[in-house]
């Protein structure tokens, strides 16, 4: 746990003192006080994260992390898991939802396999780092050993550090494993303490029947396996999935590197959350892209004290949400840097205000 320990121990808290020259700036700006409303406070988030009075994003990058659930038995998704390695497969050759909007954002797309139940062979474009072919059924027993927890947010956390010295300025976190949505509403359930009726949604299309069998699947679940709440690693390791851990890895790894991370809906959600527990502090480093269509995700956001950018009925995954909201982000950046403060301007602050 060397990786994970330090990663830990790295992240530090956000000092005020770079909100306030930040606000400095902002209210020197050629308009009314915080007449730019959250543009304004996504500028003085990223001068504060990155102790840096003038940041830049011109390196942006999206990890969506792919992983099987042992789960998928019990019927809980509309689609069987050979989609996951199919859909892999078109995020490597660009033709997805997320290959779309990080190319309109700006942002490359790293494709992970670290926990797909399929041997890819020496694919290029693909970064393997597979930890398990896919998760256990935790309905069974836990879904992994607390060493593959432990394996897979080092996974994520090695992933942060190296784009880190590359350059790179943001982070944006995605997902794709059929029956996930299965494990987030399990540890949604968990940490928020909300009953699974009230965390879990119907994911990627299913009857009302088979919702009421994946609310008996995830109790039956957390009733075997006895999660630890204020236990991220044994919540992972018990109910969670290989890129549920990759994410939590990632949120650590970016928090450490003072490097801001977007989180996606509900599965990136929930890997923050296992994040979150383990290091609460991690929070100060995320921003959270949207609102999913999921019912579990208002709550995970509401438990970390996030508010969404975007409510755009999104349920997709993959990092799609995460794209669009770092439109947004560097929009607020570009505000705090591009725009002409009263002097440079020769405007009177005294009419505008």
């Amino acid at each position: 746990m060397d990786t994970l320990n330090r990663a830990v121990s790295a992240i530090g808290d956000i000092k005020e003192e770079f909100y306030a020259i930040a606000q400095k700036r902002l209210d020197n700006l050629t308009k009314p006080p915080g007449s730019l409303g959250r543009l304004e406070e996504f500028a003085r988030r990223l001068v504060a994260i990155t102790e840096n009075k003038t940041p830049v994003l011109d390196k942006k990058v999206v990890f969506t992390f792919a992983g099987d659930h042992g789960v998928t038995e019990e019927g809980v998704s509309a689609y069987p898991k050979e989609v996951t390695p199919q859909m892999v497969l078109n995020f490597i050759r660009g033709g997805a939802g997320i290959n779309v909007l990080a190319r309109h954002a700006g942002a490359e797309v790293v494709v992970v396999d670290i926990g797909v139940d399929h041997d890819f062979g020496q694919i290029e474009g693909l970064t393997h780092l597979k930890v398990v072919r896919g998760t256990q059924n935790f309905t069974k027993g836990p879904a992994m050993t607390r060493e593959e927890a432990v394996k897979c947010i080092e996974t994520g956390i090695t992933l942060a550090n190296q784009y880190a010295k590359q350059g790179f300025k943001i982070f944006g976190t995605g997902d794709m494993g059929i029956g996930n949505t299965t494990p987030s509403s399990a540890i949604a359930s968990v940490v928020t303490g909300l009953s699974v009726a009230t965390v879990t949604g119907k994911g990627t299309g299913i009857s009302d029947d088979s919702l009421r069998n994946k609310i008996k699947t995830i109790e039956k679940g957390i009733k075997v396996n006895s999660p630890d709440a204020k236990d991220g690693l044994d919540l992972l390791s018990k109910i969670g999935g290989a890129e549920i851990g990759g994410i939590a890895g990632l949120v650590l790894g970016a928090a450490a590197n003072r490097i801001p991370v977007v989180i996606d809906g509900l599965i990136s959600t929930a890997g923050a959350l296992i994040a979150y527990v383990i290091e609460p502090k991690v929070k100060n480093y995320l921003f959270a892209a949207h609102n999913s269509v999921e019912i579990g995700h208002k709550a995970m956001l509401e438990k970390m004290g996030l508010q969404p950018i975007l409510d755009f009925n999104l349920r997709l995954g993959e990092g799609t949400g995460a794209a669009l909201a770092m439109l947004m982000i560097e929009a607020g950046l570009k505000i705090y840097t591009e725009m002409a403060t009263f002097g440079e301007a020769g405007v009177s602050d005294e009419i505008i205000n």
